[in-house]
């Protein structure tokens, strides 16, 4: 399990808003992040 939570925020952190954090609030930083995940779900 540990690997595949390892390799879940791998893959999130090559989304450059998600790995850098440029979004002003934290609900920006939140929608972006979903965004991201539903991504590499559906993938």
């Amino acid at each position: 399990m540990r690997y595949r939570v390892e390799c879940f925020f791998h893959d999130l952190k090559r989304f450059r808003a998600v790995a850098t954090r440029y979004d002003k609030t934290a609900t920006c930083y939140l929608a972006a992040l979903h965004v991201a995940s539903m991504l590499l779900w559906l993938r």
